[in-house]
């Protein structure tokens, strides 16, 4: 008969691949971890993992036992979860993973009403500046720019939105106004650094200052971030002209939106879960909210004029 714990500690190696990072999620010093391991293929007469150098990777007996290990959590979780009483389902710890500037200019403010409504779940928000990886447990729930194809996970599109070119006051008085797209590559421009871009998604301006379209001229970045939020300030102080999210840009009073006839980029955000997670009652609260939330905020998110709508004292 397996052992649960064998199994837990399996599950989280093989998510991991790193020894390391298992053991510091389950509480395990390295060497502890090692044996266990090792114990559990002795009892099973299996090698379940590759060692390498790079980590732990699953062995094809791994790969099949990690299916049955996954089964067993959804429906260990689903136990506990019908078992607890209601004040225990909704309270507890929610990671959230979210790129950057969409958690912080839009899910943090919009949080405060969920804190409100469930005094007793506390949130994690991760906004970070790259891919969440749910495999590795890194989050509970995740917002995502590209679309999740992995298998156990439970996905749906959150929203739609805007990004459009900016520029500031002071950069256009000294430097002037483009007036149509062949213009940009001869100002100063802001973006990402190229090799690090976490999601092609992010890659904006490569089709603008298409050489095809603009012969003879090449771009000059007077600044590279990966950081969105770091484009946008470099942006309302000079630095140059910036493609940007209208949630970001469009309350800066600093801030011109330029070529708008011209420049209207569309991207999409998706929320994504582990199946397993899913099912947990917080998770399943924060997700319907943030759905909500974020419907309300349709015309906001696309450009339109109007101000972040933020639900207030924790009303239903």
């Amino acid at each position: 008969m397996l052992d649960w714990q064998d199994i837990q500690i399996f599950l989280e190696v093989a998510r991991c691949e790193r020894l390391t990072d298992a053991a510091r999620r389950l509480g395990l010093d390295h060497s502890t971890l090692s044996r266990r391991i090792r114990r559990f293929e002795t009892r099973l007469n299996t090698q379940l993992f590759e060692r390498s150098t790079r980590g732990y990777r699953l062995t094809d007996a791994g790969q099949r036992l990690l299916g049955h290990a996954e089964e067993m959590a959804r429906h260990a979780i689903g136990a506990r979860e019908t078992l607890g009483d209601q004040n225990h389902q909704v309270s507890g710890q929610i990671r959230l993973g979210v790129t950057e500037g969409f958690g912080t200019w839009v899910i943090a403010p919009l949080l405060a009403a969920f804190c409100e409504r469930y005094p007793r779940i506390t949130v994690d928000l991760l906004a970070l500046p790259r891919m969440i990886n749910l495999s590795r447990h890194e989050a509970d729930l995740a917002i995502t720019l590209d679309r999740p194809t992995s298998p156990g996970l439970v996905v749906s599109r959150l929203c739609n939105y805007a990004l459009r070119l900016y520029g500031s006051h002071r950069y256009l008085q000294r430097h002037g106004t483009p007036k149509v797209l062949a213009d940009l590559p001869h100002h100063r421009l802001i973006g990402y650094v190229d090799d690090l871009i976490f999601s092609e998604q992010l890659n904006y301006l490569v089709p603008l200052l298409d050489a095809d379209a603009n012969p003879g001229s090449s771009p000059h970045f007077s600044l590279r971030s990966t950081s969105v939020s770091t484009q946008l300030s470099a942006a309302r102080h000079g630095a140059g002209l910036a493609i940007l999210p209208c949630f970001m840009a469009s309350g800066c009073d600093e801030l011109i939106e330029l070529l708008g006839s011209e420049i209207e980029i569309r991207r999409q955000f998706w929320i994504v879960s582990r199946q397993e997670q899913r099912q947990l009652a917080r998770v399943r609260l924060l997700w319907e909210f943030l759905r909500d939330a974020i419907e309300r905020n349709h015309d906001f998110l696309l450009g339109e004029p109007v101000a972040l709508e933020v639900p207030q004292d924790g009303a239903e």
